[in-house]
């Protein structure tokens, strides 16, 4: 498990010994329960709330008692811990690079935001992403699309 991992929850360790007990992947997972894959990877890092049918399909899919999951991640005591899963910049290359990403390209995504839609913000809360595999010039490129709600900021 990765050093992120260690850091989560007991629950949500046990969610990830699951997964790999069992070889799925999280897009398998997602599948199983109706869900996309990086939110059912979000999950696992504690970063989205389920609601008690995703519990369901997680208990079901991944053998994890039912109860073991409502105990610690139910609707009604659960609120995620958004953000602490590394530090700033982060150190892992993977998430250090998209962080690259937003240092170079934040600002002229920014301007060409506000260009198109005027002023404000894209919500990270109404939104979703998705990663492609993607070949180009027969080499592997990864493909991220994010969406989110665009927010005016409102005039008072």
């Amino acid at each position: 498990m990765s050093s992120a991992v260690s850091t989560l929850s007991a629950t949500h360790q046990s969610l990830f010994f699951s997964k790999k007990e069992k070889k799925l992947t999280f897009e398998q997972i997602g599948n199983e329960i109706g869900r996309d894959e990086v939110w059912v990877a979000a999950v696992f890092y504690g970063q989205a709330k389920p609601l008690k049918k995703d519990l369901e399909g997680l208990s079901k899919v991944l053998g994890i008692p039912l109860n073991t999951l409502e105990e610690t991640l139910g609707e009604d005591h659960y609120w995620p811990e958004r953000g602490a899963v590394t530090p700033m910049p982060p150190t892992d290359p993977v998430l250090y690079r998209l962080y690259e990403a937003l240092l170079v390209y934040g600002y002229p995504i920014k301007q060409v935001i506000h260009e198109k839609f005027g002023d404000g913000i894209m919500s990270a809360i109404s939104f979703n992403a998705h990663v492609e595999k993607v070949e180009k010039d027969g080499a592997e490129y990864v493909k991220l699309s994010f969406l989110g709600k665009f927010l005016p900021y409102t005039r008072w």
